[in-house]
């Protein structure tokens, strides 16, 4: 055997495939050179055949390696690995005890008995212990959330909100209202733009989707009117001299990230000043300060070393903007249980409080707006977005080096419409160590995003069973696809879900994976259907009963056009005028076929009996974006949801993949608050007409 077939074995060993299948449906082979680099970014060396041949070795011995937690579906039996038939005690985490015998099912393996309660339970045997983690089966799904009634509700950007007092950022008092008014209307969900944590240093770097932690939330959307009240904020943006700026910025038609960021930290210390004065100066047991207090001891040392990154980052990068990423700091500084990051927190106490305070304002603002929406009568309320990856510069990459693949960035492999792929620049994951620490870095990721929301959408789901990594630097041609513990992270989906009473969306859109989703489904997943997606070249756009019953429904996505931005051409125009290689020339044959499918989307909403008369010119987008809406409504989906731009009848899109500069990505900011919007009579008829067909 050569040194590259034994590269190529120790690949498939580690979890990635040498071979792949392309959208021209042609057969692919990774090379060894960039198997070689993937390898290396999991810690596996095989330069040398003496090398692979001992990675190969260590990766059997940890493949049979127990790991300290194994998941089981209610009601089935599930194997051990190396371990044999003894006596087991398990102890139910109510604090149940049961004795029975493991059986031996070959292969260095046991199988134990069912459980038939969900949890997380011990399970004893020798001198060996290891948590099962039951799952069970379906997480709390759409279809449970509305006890099987036909749900709608609104998908909002939420930076692009606006209320008096946000700063020029949209935030979650803005949310809050925005649930109330849709609740009002007859909506049961209120779907969010990701609230992950950002660079508070670097407000430059603000795209939703490459978070610095998904652990945490970006304080820019903090309302500290919840906690503080409105008059005390006002005062302290007063107190800090961007009173007048805030104001000017509120103004503003797109959001100014650095400057609105400046106006609000600025308010947000001199509100931090004032805490620790009163509430942990002289009034300690103040409800605040407990609250405070609680909030601490809740986030333990993930929250401690979130916050540290926030000063330390601050500190490097305020001085050398060349030391954005972390792991351009000094030595001393990448280790962050190290002795010099101890000495810097210590020496900048004040500051690492400073972040830990934003945390917790950001915290209680969530809780108090899905609070809101309850009480307002959602059902499922607030539904959180999670981001596939954060980025390797980040809090997350730098405090828990151990979970991320450092090294390598999430992509997606060449396809017709990006002949050269796509590197997001994001981290994820390394499987090897989701196993050996039993899923934590996942689990704490998933109760993040669960804690204070009814929902949660997880951005490209089928990173779940697999994602496409290519080798930083390099060209996304040179990736390959890296498997997960599909399985595992699914049953962990549904018994989060379970316990959190969240339901769960998986953004499944495209090529997936055969059987993947049925497997989302089996969990209570619910996929997605987009309108704009859905059709064939055989059968045009699909009627609405090809929907399925447990499936998201939604008009278009923040990376698709609009609905009047599609009928209108805007998206095609849009793409000429910025032209480039991302785009190429945009012809006269797209103008052409958007004409044809314009036409048979509209003899699609006449045969579902939602629309009528002539086809509309392609300026006049209110009748196809009302159409478009009663068609959804007609649907058998449990859960419709429609974006604000949809319901607002807006042109323009929220985000073009395949631009920087040259479209206000996540910037564009709504004229006025939401509820004023929807409160217009072309937006409420929209809404009236979307809940009236909901509840037929």
């Amino acid at each position: 055997m050569t040194t590259d077939d034994l590269v190529r074995r120790l690949a498939t060993r580690a979890g990635f495939a040498v071979h792949w299948t392309d959208q021209a449906g042609k057969a692919q082979e990774v090379s060894p050179e960039t198997l070689k680099r993937l390898l290396a970014a999991l810690g596996v060396s095989c330069e040398t055949e003496a090398q692979a041949r001992d990675a190969l070795a260590s990766l059997d011995a940890a493949d049979r390696a127990r790991p300290p937690l194994v998941t089981a579906r209610v009601g089935e039996p599930f194997d051990i690995p190396e371990a044999t038939a003894v006596q087991a005690r398990l102890t139910r985490e109510d604090g149940e005890i049961f004795e029975f015998m493991l059986q031996d099912a070959g292969d260095d393996r046991a199988r134990a008995r069912p459980i038939l309660e969900p949890g997380y339970h011990q399970l004893e045997f020798g001198d060996e212990a290891i948590v099962v983690a039951v799952s069970p089966g379906r997480g709390r799904s759409i279809v449970d959330a509305g006890q099987g009634r036909r749900m709608w509700g609104l998908a909002s950007q939420v930076y692009g909100l606006t209320r008096k007092g946000d700063g020029g950022i949209g935030d979650l008092g803005g949310v809050a209202a925005l649930a109330e008014a849709a609740a009002a209307a007859g909506a049961d969900a209120l779907a969010l733009s990701p609230l992950h944590a950002g660079f508070s240093a670097d407000p430059h770097h603000f795209g939703p989707y490459s978070p610095s932690s998904r652990l945490f939330l970006n304080p820019l959307h903090a309302d500290p009117d919840f906690l503080f009240g409105e008059e005390r904020v006002r005062e302290a943006a007063k107190a800090a001299g961007v009173a007048a700026g805030r104001a000017k910025l509120e103004k503003a038609a797109l959001v100014d990230w650095p400057g609105s960021a400046a106006v609000k930290l600025a308010t947000l210390r001199t509100l931090h000043d004032s805490f620790r004065a009163v509430e942990l100066g002289a009034d300690t047991t103040s409800h605040l300060a407990l609250d405070y207090a609680a909030y601490l001891r809740e986030g333990g040392a993930l929250l401690i070393e979130h916050a540290r990154f926030e000063a330390l980052h601050a500190a490097r990068f305020g001085a050398d903007p060349g030391q954005w990423d972390w792991r351009r700091w000094p030595e001393g500084l990448k280790d962050p249980n190290g002795p010099e990051v101890e000495a810097f927190a210590r020496e900048h106490a004040g500051e690492v409080d400073f972040h830990l305070f934003l945390q917790w304002i950001s915290d209680r603002s969530f809780a108090a707006a899905q609070s809101v929406a309850h009480k307002a009568g959602m059902a499922i309320g607030l539904v959180s977005d999670l981001a596939v990856g954060m980025d390797a510069g980040g809090s997350h990459a730098w405090s828990r080096q151990q979970d991320v693949l450092v090294g390598l960035s999430v992509g997606s492999p060449p396809d017709l419409f990006n002949p050269n792929g796509q590197a997001w620049g994001l981290a994820t994951f390394s499987p090897i160590a989701l196993k050996a620490q039993g899923f934590a870095p996942f689990l704490a990721t998933l109760r993040a995003c669960m804690k204070n929301a009814g929902g949660v959408r997880i951005d490209h789901a089928m990173g779940f069973a697999r994602l496409w990594m290519v080798p930083e630097g390099e060209s996304s041609k040179h990736g390959a696809y890296l498997s997960f513990p599909v399985d595992d992270m699914l049953r962990l989906t549904a018994l989060e879900s379970l316990r959190n009473d969240c339901v769960v969306v998986g953004e499944d859109l495209g090529t997936v994976p055969e059987g993947f989703r049925d497997k989302l489904a089996a969990a209570g997943v619910a996929g997605m259907k987009v309108l704009q997606f859905e059709r064939d070249d055989a059968h045009g756009f699909f009627p609405p009963d090809y929907y399925p019953q447990d499936a998201l429904a939604m008009t278009t996505t923040h990376d698709l056009p609009t609905m009047a931005g599609w009928w209108s051409g805007a998206d095609i125009a849009l793409k000429a005028s910025i032209g480039g290689q991302q785009f190429g020339e945009t012809s006269e044959n797209d103008t052409a076929t958007r004409e044809g499918e314009r036409g048979e989307l509209w003899r699609a909403f006449e045969q579902a009996g939602v629309a009528r008369g002539p086809r509309p010119a392609p300026d006049e987008t209110d009748p196809a974006v009302a159409a478009s809406i009663r068609f959804l409504a007609a649907t058998p989906s449990k859960l419709v949801l429609l974006p604000l731009e949809d319901a607002l009848g807006q042109v323009e899109q929220p985000n073009l993949p395949g631009t920087l500069d040259e479209h206000p990505n996540w910037r564009r900011r709504l004229a006025k608050p939401a509820t004023e919007m929807l409160a217009e009579p072309k937006a409420a008829e929209r809404l009236k007409s979307l809940n009236r067909r909901r509840e037929g």
